[in-house]
């Protein structure tokens, strides 16, 4: 067969004629002729293969570049490749998701109005709480900050410049303690979030010594039985409910992203020589995008929020042993902590644990 026409060939390919002149400026499927007279592009039948590959590829929405970069691949590595993208289409997907029905409850909980005439005795829920912070057993200084209160809880990891990072988003995020409408909890969290970025700024400004100082951020604020969580770095929050434990944030590293694309699994990722390079942090050049979520609480759930120190050692099943048998906050953070010490304390830890519990309270209007 000889070369076809750009007509024919677009037929043959199912790509328009208008794509196939695009993809030839672009460099991804450049004709095997063009007249150099008329212009006219001609292609080898031999170019289908690639064609209808591209032509797969755009429906599955891969951009250009990728599409490109897949083309040039052997067909295992370029299936790797198509694995990958995938990966991360369904990761954006849920995320966008998430933030969906953050929304709906967001908004859901400022339509919400309660009004009475009369004084009313109703059960509300409050939490129990307590916070522990330790250097571990083999660093010098402790770069991890910690916060526990009645609406409050935060743990954040701090690098660059010591534990300064994570005290001054902490302390950005504090007048959250004094409580804040369930219907507000979206735009107060997101902008404690932005304050706690600039005064993580305002300190790597200060001095050029802690230029490169940055940190992780894993926060709740209770409102009611409502609890807003902001999350960015690889600190954790999880949840026990009925005997089950539940990690309620998603990591924000390197080889996270390499186990959601397929790339490696989560027991290769823990000797991974990457594992400690966060994707997103407060400061540090890493990229600003903090994880919002709204839940609901329910009496006796226990929360956990902790720094890497305790999960890079202590396997989940020993996390949720303590958090399910020690009925007293304080109980629990010190026993956690003493596991991740067992365990070698390769880096310092903090941990945070709060019971919810049930409170009787009067309201009138």
């Amino acid at each position: 067969m000889g070369l076809l026409t750009i007509g024919a060939f677009a037929r043959a390919s199912r790509l328009s004629p208008k794509a196939l002149r695009l993809y030839d400026e672009l460099g991804l499927l450049p004709p095997a002729r063009v007249d150099p007279y008329s212009g006219y592009r001609r292609y080898d039948p031999a170019q289908l293969e690639r064609a209808r590959l591209v032509a797969w590829l755009r429906r599955l929405g891969m951009p250009l570049a990728d599409i490109r970069a897949v083309c040039e691949l052997e067909p295992e590595a370029a299936a790797r490749e198509v694995r990958a993208y995938w990966a991360r289409v369904e990761a954006d997907t849920a995320a966008r998701r998430d933030l969906a029905a953050f929304l709906v409850d967001h908004l859901s909980g400022r339509g919400t109005t309660m009004s009475s005439d009369h004084t009313t005795d109703h059960t509300t829920l409050g939490i129990r709480y307590a916070v522990l912070s330790d250097t571990g057993s083999v660093r010098e200084s402790n770069d991890d900050a910690g916060y526990a209160g009645p609406r409050l809880l935060a743990v954040a990891d701090g690098f660059g410049g010591g534990r300064h990072a994570g005290e001054a988003a902490i302390e950005a995020l504090k007048p959250l303690d004094a409580g804040v409408p369930g219907g507000e909890l979206l735009n107060a969290l997101e902008e404690a979030a932005h304050r706690a970025r600039e005064s993580v700024f305002a300190l790597a400004a200060s001095d050029p010594a802690l230029r490169d100082v940055g940190t992780t951020l894993t926060a709740m604020v209770w409102s009611g039985s409502r609890l807003g969580l902001v999350h960015i770095g690889d600190s954790r929050a999880y949840l026990l409910r009925e005997g089950e434990l539940f990690q309620i944030t998603h990591d924000h590293t390197v080889v996270q992203a390499l186990i959601d694309e397929g790339r490696i699994t989560s027991e290769e990722a823990a000797s991974h020589p990457q594992r400690a390079l966060l994707l997103r942090a407060m400061g540090g050049g890493s990229a600003f995008e903090p994880d919002f979520a709204l839940r609901d609480a329910r009496a006796e759930d226990r929360y956990l929020l902790c720094s890497d120190g305790l999960t890079g050692v202590v396997p989940t099943e020993e996390i949720r042993r303590v958090l399910a048998s020690e009925d007293d906050p304080s109980r629990a953070v010190r026993g956690l902590v003493a596991l991740a010490n067992h365990a070698g304390g390769p880096d310092n830890v903090t941990c945070v644990v709060a019971h919810v519990t049930e409170q009787r309270a009067l309201t009138s209007a």
